[in-house]
């Protein structure tokens, strides 16, 4: 073999040994930096840039719709916490301490302080559905939704208007009554688990005696007799505190006054359909 070709041979062997011995030496390297990589990336996944999901979760606030939700006599907020309504933020009305005297066609225009949008959707769940109906009348809606409620005089059970000639009612400790008796509570409200009792129980308990005595008298004497439009009326087909055999409502679901509770996701697809 010439001299040329061996020398060429010895070389290319002695590059090969050379390289062998440079990637062994740099194959730890390598592993090391593809590990500290990887880490990183990890990290920016566990940790987005800074104020990027915050900014996310304000556009999809910013999105959301307001829907007003008047709760029932002497409840809060807390009957809705079981509804989910896809695109829509709740905004609860606060119930106000009641003037002296005060008509509740003036208690409602005083709620409206609360509702600043131009053309509200308003859900009203029992006393709060004929606060709804008031409001309504004073003021242009989108929609209004009642829930185990009422839309004028005629659907009001006749032995509520017995408390007109004999307003026991405006007398007796309702809520020491409520207190003593939570089994006749339980069944008026339709109760079907423990939690709903806990609950229930709850918001007696919170309730102003003053309120409830001023908002049963308002029920008692309420004479309306006018729809606003685009009124909609969910109703339980076992509700006992307003029987639906003195109601014609649009939808019926089986359930009885706290389906907004225990029905929840059906009330939920309904609001949705009536306002979507």
């Amino acid at each position: 073999m010439p001299d040329s070709q061996i020398d060429s041979c010895v070389n290319s062997q002695a590059c090969s040994e050379s390289g062998s011995q440079t990637d062994s030496q740099l194959d730890p390297l390598v592993q090391k930096a593809a590990q500290t990589t990887a880490a990183i990336a990890d990290h920016l996944e566990e940790q987005p840039l800074p104020g990027s999901q915050a900014d996310l979760a304000d556009q999809i606030e910013k999105s959301l719709k307001d829907i007003y939700l008047v709760s029932g006599l002497g409840a809060d907020e807390r009957v809705f916490q079981m509804l989910k309504l896809e695109g829509y933020r709740p905004v609860h009305v606060r119930w106000l301490k009641p003037e002296r005297g005060e008509s509740l066609a003036d208690y409602a225009q005083r709620l409206t302080a609360q509702i600043p949008a131009a053309e509200p959707v308003l859900v009203g769940l029992s006393f709060g559905g004929i606060v709804a109906v008031e409001i309504a009348k004073q003021i242009a809606v989108k929609q209004v939704v009642l829930i185990s409620s009422v839309k004028d005089r005629s659907e009001v059970p006749f032995y509520f208007k017995l408390f007109r000639w004999l307003p026991i009612h405006r007398i007796l400790p309702f809520k020491s009554l409520l207190w003593a008796g939570y089994l006749i509570a339980y069944w008026l409200f339709s109760i079907e688990c423990l939690e709903e009792r806990r609950l229930l129980k709850s918001i007696l308990l919170d309730t102003d005696p003053h309120f409830l005595k001023w908002a049963l008298h308002r029920v008692v004497i309420w004479d309306n007799e006018v729809h606003p439009a685009h009124l909609h009326q969910i109703h339980g087909s076992s509700d006992r505190i307003f029987p639906i055999r003195y109601i014609d409502p649009e939808f019926v679901l089986e359930g009885g006054h706290l389906m907004v509770v225990n029905r929840a996701s059906q009330v939920s697809t309904l609001i949705e359909r009536i306002v979507g």
